[in-house]
């Protein structure tokens, strides 16, 4: 009986040994990973604040996603706030209190297109590898309009991760960080010409990669919570296989499928649907053009 409680025993003890193990190198791997420094250098963007450029600065802000995680007034808002798993806030993007009043252009476009902040750090939930294909003109008007957007007073708390949320970090359940899979110093990709077309649709379609995949196909979204509704399945084999454009339309605009049943509102239809008829045409031309894709996920 003495040897099987003391080969219990050694187990057990070889057991917290490895978990002890297994947490350092956790710790070392995220700690490396969120703390490494990017040089690169911010490609010049013009920025003009004539009324029409500001519209247009407003338009992709709300459009392309950042009232989704900075809130409708770009004060910030709460993206992570688990004391099991971490806290992420999403910046106030305003020049009030708290914000990013001392953000220079280049800081800006660093921190849009390359997903690192002032210290050169990757940030941590930052879409830029949708934003890295924004054009230079769209992207400047964007910056233009956040630098002169109405002040908020909004002091943020600052992100950090707990011990099961680096788990969950390294094993890739937050998805990849921007700045690690961006090639900063690859030539800026072409832009196409606005209008109703197959290549601007594609152009407007990549602020959908992140939640419904580079395929399309939907499934669960990376760092989303386990009960979270999965991305819809937006190619010809998915939900939208017998909608017409027509439908397509009015579900962004209002939120609402042909069958007349909500669409959920963590899939932002409410500020997507702020795209313009043109661009949405030009999207539902895209969407319908991709490789059918037959899986089951929600919508």
């Amino acid at each position: 009986m003495k040897k099987v409680l003391k080969w219990i025993g050694i187990v057990i003890v070889g057991l917290i040994g490895l978990l002890i193990v297994a947490l350092v190198l956790v710790f070392v791997v995220s700690n490396s990973r969120m703390n490494k420094t990017y040089d690169v250098q911010a490609e010049s963007v013009t920025l003009t604040t004539d009324a029409q450029t500001i519209e247009s600065g407003r338009h992709y802000a709300v459009t392309r996603g950042c009232v989704d995680c900075h809130g409708e007034d770009f004060g910030g808002g709460v993206v992570l706030d688990d004391p099991a798993i971490g806290v992420i806030y999403a910046p106030n993007l305003t020049s009030g209190q708290g914000g990013l009043a001392g953000y220079s252009d280049d800081d800006w476009v660093r921190a849009i297109r390359h997903g690192i902040n002032q210290e050169s750090k990757p940030l941590l939930v930052m879409p830029s590898q949708e934003y890295y294909f924004m054009s230079d003109e769209d992207l400047g008007a964007m910056i233009a309009f956040l630098k002169q957007a109405p002040k908020v007073d909004n002091q943020t708390p600052e992100n950090s991760l707990a011990v099961m949320g680096r788990v969950l970090f390294v094993a890739g359940m937050f998805g990849d960080l921007p700045a690690e899979v961006i090639d900063h110093a690859a030539a800026r990709p072409s832009v196409p010409v606005t209008g109703v077309t197959k290549e601007y649709g594609a152009y407007l379609a990549v602020t959908c990669i992140g939640c419904h995949g580079e395929d399309y196909a939907g499934g669960s979204v990376p760092g989303s919570p386990p009960d979270a509704p999965p991305a819809a399945n937006l190619t010809p084999g998915g939900v939208m296989a017998n909608w017409s454009e027509a439908d397509f339309l009015t579900a962004m605009h209002e939120g609402v499928r042909p069958d007349g049943s909500q669409i959920d509102r963590s899939m932002p239809w409410w500020s997507l649907g702020q795209m313009t008829d043109e661009e949405l045409k030009a999207l539902w031309m895209f969407l319908q053009s991709v490789p059918s894709v037959v899986a089951a996920s929600g919508g």
